[in-house]
């Protein structure tokens, strides 16, 4: 496992194109973001064809998976109703699955230092085309 402090184009351009190749494989098409900690976004995509809200969710997803340190789909049941963050979602908090949070460092030190979000197919669909973008993220 490599361990990296920021998010820089060379390796966001190479998770969306894992997310495609996912996406792809499964039949879908989906827009791809890769945010930054700040969740500004560093590169982004979109499969000919994708869906027009792609554009606005993947970002989101990616931006709620770092501004809550953890997967937008382990998000989704806390946001829904009766859940602890009820009445989060909307504004920039996208509250289902897609988006998973970049993790650097280790013990104490580790923290979020970026996200990918993923948008256009199932929600299945989406989080494992996010997965393949993260796999790329953790292994380098």
């Amino acid at each position: 496992m490599k361990f990296r402090d920021a998010v820089g184009l060379e390796i966001a351009l190479r998770m969306c194109e894992a997310a495609i190749r996912q996406a792809t494989r499964e039949g879908a098409l989906v827009s791809v973001a890769v945010v930054d900690a700040g969740g500004h976004l560093v590169t982004f995509q979109r499969m000919e064809g994708a869906e027009i809200a792609g554009p606005v969710l993947a970002p989101g997803k990616a931006y709620t998976s770092v501004a809550h340190r953890m997967t937008t789909a382990d998000l989704a049941p806390l946001a829904a109703p009766g859940g602890e963050l009820y009445g989060l979602a909307g504004d920039r908090f996208v509250c289902f699955g897609g988006g998973i949070p970049l993790w650097a460092g280790y013990g104490e030190g580790e923290r979020v230092v970026g996200g990918v979000g993923v948008s256009g197919g199932t929600v299945a669909q989406d989080v494992s085309c996010a997965e393949a973008a993260a796999s790329v993220w953790r292994t380098g």
